[in-house]
């Protein structure tokens, strides 16, 4: 094999692969990033056997076609350090040359047929939807997920995907992120009994690597498979019974519903939150005639008292929160917005709303904490 690449773009397509690499593993093999210069595009590929990612990479030449493998930490320091725009890879059985105007670096070479295969997308059934719209779905519902906790499926965000829409959830059991957006499908997909529940850190792979056109989604029974216009990915799903989360959206016509701004109401939650404590971290949200009202208090930290104008008008209402459950909400709008609270009473739940499909509950904290 040997081709002249540029550097900065294999650079940027390296770390993108890099990521899925893991950096212990009873199969060193897996500390390596393959790269593919044998097709139409130049591919780097990496695995740590339950993630794997296809990297396209502009700005190579191929002189010979052939397959090398790169050790992540080695390779991945020379494109950093290196000071040339275009670096020379040279690789047959005994090892790997990398060559730029002023450097030269020799490194040991593995078999690149002993590295694990990673899937291709040859499916006919898909959903596809714009990337922004699949990052808006990743950004307001990741965040949710619980990677510590023994329900393994609670590490994941369940995709449900129909003919023309997708749902994705994300929940930790004391919260839980909705989010809803419009797809077409391809081949004639329909609804799956199995459920998609992806994997944590494939989501935080597959945002890294989107843009604003068009991605693919093809779930199957053990495994998913997602194309954007600069990579391919493909991960195992997480086993387990995901939460009935459409029951956890309370039926509440009697419900009390508060228009909040997103901005304000988040700088609001911030200072309140100042004195709060791990023992003591609810915020008191108290609704009066045109007011709200939160209050934080610690033994040993002190109190804080925020007021905020509100349009709101009917009897006094209130409900203790985790600060931080609500901020995570609140960060991933835009400040401009204005959201919908609903709240019954201060045992029910807090169900946050927009007007663009997105639904947020969180459970509330007992007020004598």
């Amino acid at each position: 094999m040997k081709v002249t690449c540029n550097r900065e773009k294999l650079l940027a397509a390296f770390q993108t692969a890099a990521a899925v690499a893991p950096q212990r593993s009873p199969k060193p093999i897996l500390q390596n990033v393959k790269f593919e210069a044998s097709g139409d595009i130049p591919m780097l590929i990496a695995t740590d056997l339950e993630v794997g990612i296809r990297v396209n990479v502009n700005g190579v030449e191929i002189h010979t076609p052939g397959t090398v493998l790169l050790p992540v930490g080695r390779f991945g320091a020379i494109l950093r350090e290196s000071n040339d725009d275009s670096l020379e890879i040279i690789a047959d059985p005994q090892g790997t040359l990398v060559r730029g105007a002023r450097s030269e670096y020799k490194l040991p070479g593995e078999n690149p047929a002993e590295f694990p295969t990673v899937a291709s997308f040859n499916e006919e059934k898909f959903l596809e939807l714009p990337g922004r719209v699949l990052h808006e779905l990743i950004r307001r519902t990741l965040f949710a997920t619980d990677n510590e906790s023994s329900r393994y499926a609670l590490g994941g965000v369940l995709l449900e995907m129909t003919a023309d829409h997708v749902i994705a959830v994300g929940t930790d059991g004391r919260r839980l992120a909705k989010m809803e957006a419009a797809a077409k499908s391809a081949g004639g997909l329909t609804p799956s009994d199995q459920p998609t529940i992806v994997p944590a850190k494939a989501l935080q792979l597959i945002d890294r690597t989107l843009g604003d056109d068009d991605v693919q989604i093809a779930a199957r029974a053990n495994d998913v498979l997602i194309r954007t216009p600069r990579a391919t990915i493909y991960s195992r799903l997480v086993e387990g019974r995901f939460p009935k989360w459409r029951d956890v959206f309370p039926r509440r016509p009697d419900a009390t519903k508060i228009d909040l701004p997103v901005g304000p109401f988040f700088s609001a939650v911030r200072q309140a939150a100042i004195v709060t404590s791990e023992e003591s971290k609810g915020i008191d949200f108290s609704f009066a005639a045109g007011t709200l009202t939160l209050t934080g208090r610690a033994a040993e930290t002190g109190q804080s008292r925020v007021e905020m104008p509100v349009t709101y008008d009917g009897a006094e209402l209130g409900i203790t929160l985790d600060p931080k459950f609500v901020a995570d909400f609140l960060k991933v709008l835009d400040p401009e917005k204005t959201i919908i609270l609903e709240i019954k009473n201060s045992e029910g739940a807090a169900v946050f709303s927009t007007d663009d499909g997105y639904g947020y509950v969180v459970m509330p904290l007992a007020r004598d904490r």
